[in-house]
């Protein structure tokens, strides 16, 4: 047998008070005189004897009941096969999962504060000698730190619900990290969560290095129906003009959520109502139009009346409403008068000519569309950043000049995967068809027409293949494209198969070249995203800016003030926020106390799925090392298990204690010494 406190068994002194005190029996006794005390012999030889049994006895109940005392505070313990630490200092590392998940209920309140209670619960049943680390969704630099008992039990109580989500994986490695640092001390981990299925990604399973419990807490099962997601129809807005937004919501649940309200406010005024039905299971898109909007930063907000689930009810956004639209057009020295007739005729519309070695790059990110016109042979630094443009969500167009250098074009347009102009075929050709199904005539024709005026082509560059598939604009009766598509990176590259000269194909002046340059430009909106995830680490690009010592960049929100660490990539401004501190909401990026931009911050909508792991699954995916506790039925037997500690005896001799303490009361009160009647003598007459 072996003790847990040892230095209590110093205590086992107190066992000589009880034997003192009845060595000396400090009590007085009363004299009573009897005239003759021939009679009373007989009795008080029969009380002695039985006093002194009694005396003894309740002696032995003390000193047993003493002994299991101190015993019980020096805490006996028979080892168990695990148990080589017991004794030892041990370190603890425990995860309180903080998602917003944990905000669902039960009969003991939310989970989350059934989540601090069981955390408290488990470090209580260590020694007070131990140490323990708190972890959370958060992954913050204070946690990474062990504590004393009642440090730990003061940073439970300060965790607030995150939008941060870490993988299983995740979080056992950031675990594993600290306790490997610990040397030879035991270590143990445990994870207190609800453990939804978004985790784990696909059939990954868990390595962890030292023994990790699981503690499952369970919810009634809810309803939930949340905004999956939102994005506008056009990429460019104008003021006053009609918008049109696209929202799709998600039910959760197991059974149809019926007419559930929704309302769009955009600044604060209500711009549309609504009511859905949507399926178990199961998504429902729907379009929701408003107008009347003015130039400057809009913030957009979707609100659901959906209950008892609610941190998932409120969807934010925003983009900008812009009275121009900056159009750069690339030349080789003269404006082309088609492109510069085409962009001049609406105000809305301002194009900048620019010669093609003069080309501020720094700038390029700054316009929604380039249009390159007439330019003999491309530099490789042009090339090199028209590249970095388009992957980067840029829109360029690309008319060849008469007498074209091939392979610097190639050089341009084979890396991002669009078709390259041939040699020049001078065969007389026409368009033979055009995609109606493409956005840039979407709503160009009032109905398809049945023998359309489509351009002709006297000569033209045939275009090659290219790596991604395109999409013809116009077809040639050759089978090769004259106006072709290409998605690169986040842009769309359009090739033109013939350079904007009446020699070559009679398109600058047809009908339709004036407003399919329109529409591509309205189509090549630069915006920057509608909403990113709050808890999102990765980098935002944002309009140009240039942070200096003096010139401090701020995200506000309210009273909430964020300070992002501000770099230059390839020409873009790339914020990093720190994702931990950031909450759902629209936060106004400020610079030099003007509005430079606004951003708006959503959840991650993995969380408003509340389907969980089961207890198969979980011992599927952790090693065979690991155990499943009831989070229902937590105590301190199954949180120090025998198969850790040993036998613990304790208990036992809290009991004894118990025992023998009642074994003196009842011979105090029962044990009476008193049992024998003196003889009356027999009088003789």
């Amino acid at each position: 047998m072996h003790f847990l406190y040892p230095a209590f068994l110093f205590a086992l002194l107190s066992l000589a008070v009880p034997v003192i005190i009845h060595l000396f029996n400090f009590r007085r006794y009363k004299k009573v005189y009897f005239s003759n005390v021939q009679f009373l012999r007989e009795v008080q030889l029969q009380q002695a004897s039985r006093r002194n049994l009694r005396e003894r006895l309740i002696l032995a109940s003390r000193l047993l009941a003493i002994l299991f005392l101190v015993l019980a505070f020096a805490r006996p313990y028979i080892p168990g096969k695990d148990a080589v630490a017991a004794g030892k200092q041990q370190v603890v590392s425990i995860f309180v999962d903080n998602s917003y998940s944990m905000e669902a209920i039960n009969r003991e309140g939310s989970l989350l504060d059934q989540a601090k209670q069981r955390a408290k619960q488990i470090a209580a049943a260590y020694s007070i000698n131990d140490r323990f680390q708190v972890l959370t969704q958060d992954f913050e630099g204070k946690h990474q730190r062990l504590l004393s008992r009642g440090e730990f039990n003061d940073a439970v109580d300060a965790i607030k619900p995150s939008a941060q989500t870490r993988t299983l994986q995740q979080i056992t490695d950031r675990q594993q990290s600290l306790l490997g640092m610990q040397g030879g001390d035991s270590k143990h981990s445990y994870l207190i969560s609800d453990f939804q299925k978004n985790m784990v990604t696909g059939n990954q399973s868990v390595k962890a290095t030292f023994p990790v419990s699981l503690v499952q807490l369970t919810s009634v099962a809810l309803p939930n129906v949340a905004v999956d997601t939102a994005w506008l129809t056009g990429a460019t807005h104008r003021p006053g003009e009609g918008e049109k937004l696209v929202v799709r919501l998600r039910n959760y649940a197991d059974k149809p959520a019926e007419k559930v309200p929704l309302k769009l406010t955009i600044n604060g005024a209500q711009k549309a109502i609504g009511s859905f039905t949507i399926g178990a299971r199961s998504s429902q898109t729907d379009t929701l139009s408003f107008s009347g909007l003015s130039k400057g930063w809009q913030k957009g907000e979707i609100e659901l009346q959906d209950n008892p689930v609610t941190f998932d009810n409120k969807f934010y956004f925003s983009f900008k409403v812009s009275d121009e639209l900056p159009v750069l057009l690339i030349n080789s020295g003269t404006p082309n008068k088609y492109l510069t007739a085409v962009f001049s005729g609406d105000a809305f519309f301002k194009p900048t000519q620019v010669v093609d070695g003069s080309v501020d790059y720094a700038r390029l990110s700054t316009y929604p569309l380039i249009v390159l016109s007439d330019i003999r042979s491309l530099s490789a630094g042009l090339i090199q950043q028209l590249q970095t443009y388009v992957r980067k969500g840029g829109s360029l167009v690309v008319f060849p000049s008469a007498d074209a250098d091939l392979g610097s074009y190639q050089n341009l347009l084979q890396p991002l995967g669009a078709g390259s102009p041939a040699n020049l075929l001078t065969e007389p050709t026409k368009v033979s068809a055009i995609d109606m199904r493409s956005a840039v005539f979407k709503n160009i024709f009032e109905s398809a027409p049945q023998n359309p005026d489509l351009p002709k082509v006297n000569k033209y560059y045939p275009l090659t293949p290219g790596t991604k598939r395109a999409g013809h604009l116009m077809k040639l009766q050759s089978g090769t494209d004259l106006l072709q598509q290409t998605a690169a990176g986040k842009g769309i590259v359009t090739v033109s198969a013939v350079p904007l000269i009446e020699e070559f194909s009679n398109l600058p002046v047809h009908a339709l070249f004036v407003p399919i340059m329109l529409r591509t430009a309205l189509l090549s909106g630069h915006d920057m995203p509608l909403f990113y995830t709050a808890g999102n680490t990765d980098a935002i690009e944002t309009v140009p800016l240039q942070s200096t010592e003096k010139e401090l960049v701020k995200l506000v929100k309210g009273s909430e003030v964020i300070v992002p660490d501000v770099r230059q990539q390839e020409g873009s401004t790339m914020l990093y926020t720190p994702g931990e501190l950031l909450s759902p909401g629209i936060y106004d990026l400020m610079k030099q106390g003007s509005l430079a931009a606004v951003l708006a911050f959503n959840d991650n909508r993995s969380e408003s799925d509340l389907s969980y792991l089961t207890a198969a699954q979980l011992e599927n995916i952790f090693p065979k090392n690991t155990g499943l506790l009831n989070g229902e039925k937590l105590n301190t037997n199954n949180i120090n298990s025998s198969a850790n500690w040993g036998l613990q005896l304790w208990k036992l001799c809290i009991i004894l204690t118990l025992i023998f303490l009642g074994a003196e009361i009842l011979l105090v009160r029962y044990f009476k010494t008193a049992k024998s009647e003196p003889r009356v003598p027999t009088v003789i007459s």
